[in-house]
């Protein structure tokens, strides 16, 4: 699969103001992988956070979501230097950063994702360049993975605005778990106060003209269809360890 090509439809298509959307994966499993690559995603976050996923298993479950045409990103456990990087490096088209509550914190995890010259991270060969096999073409991609920014928290509501303006950040996905919790909330989706919260960071985000995203966990199209009406872009929906206990459950 052309990772480069699938970034720059997924870009087109939010600069369009069209809808993307992905799912995620928490389960190690390269077979339950193969089987959300050819679910018709355009891409499939495999969650390096919560899920029990190590670098080591990153390969084949990214060729396993390649086998649909599916872009594998990264959620990455922290924006560290180096979980960045070994997870580009093993293949991912683009990261997924949780936490982010600063432009400086965001502007420093762009640029250690970024080759030289548009960033700092470390030259070599690697899974993403086939070992050297496809090294001048992976320069190009290398240049400005797919990144999103997760708001998860209170704090990071009033520097949004400097986070929005940070350049190659290709959208927002609120978490809105984090940033219930964060707020002495947990899962109170219908409080007023957390509903002011995600309307500021949408109206900000549209201010700024960036895709606003949202993660609709309990599969459930009619709400799917409620987010893309009320103008989120980057969605994504459910994920497999949610799809696998809803369909489980004994029907009787």
């Amino acid at each position: 699969m052309n990772r480069l090509k699938k970034i720059t439809a997924i870009r087109n298509s939010l600069a369009e103001n069209k809808v993307s959307i992905g799912s995620w994966i928490q389960i190690p499993n390269s077979s339950i992988a193969e089987i959300m690559g050819q679910s018709g995603y355009e891409w499939v976050a495999v969650d390096m956070e919560h899920g029990a996923i190590s670098i080591h298993q990153l390969p084949d479950l990214f060729r396993a979501l390649e086998l649909g045409g599916t872009l594998p990103l990264a959620r990455v456990a922290q924006g560290h230097t180096k979980d960045c990087k070994q997870a580009l490096d093993a293949g991912a088209g683009g990261l997924i950063i949780p936490m982010v509550e600063t432009a400086a914190q965001l502007t420093q995890i762009r640029d250690v994702c970024r080759w030289p010259a548009a960033g700092i991270r470390g030259v070599g060969f690697s899974r993403a360049n086939l070992f050297g096999k496809h090294f001048d073409a992976y320069h190009k991609e290398a240049q400005a993975p797919l990144l999103v920014a997760m708001i998860e928290h209170i704090l990071a509501i009033d520097n949004l605005e400097d986070i929005l303006q940070v350049e190659g950040l290709d959208a927002i996905l609120i978490g809105p778990y984090d940033l219930s919790a964060s707020m002495g909330l947990i899962a109170e989706f219908n409080s007023p106060e957390f509903i002011a919260v995600m309307d500021r960071i949408h109206e900000l985000c549209k201010q700024h003209n960036t895709p606003c995203g949202v993660h609709v966990v309990m599969p459930d199209t009619h709400v799917l269809q409620q987010r893309i009406a009320e103008g989120y872009r980057f969605i994504a929906y459910s994920t497999d360890s949610v799809f696998l206990h809803t369909s489980a459950s004994k029907p009787i």
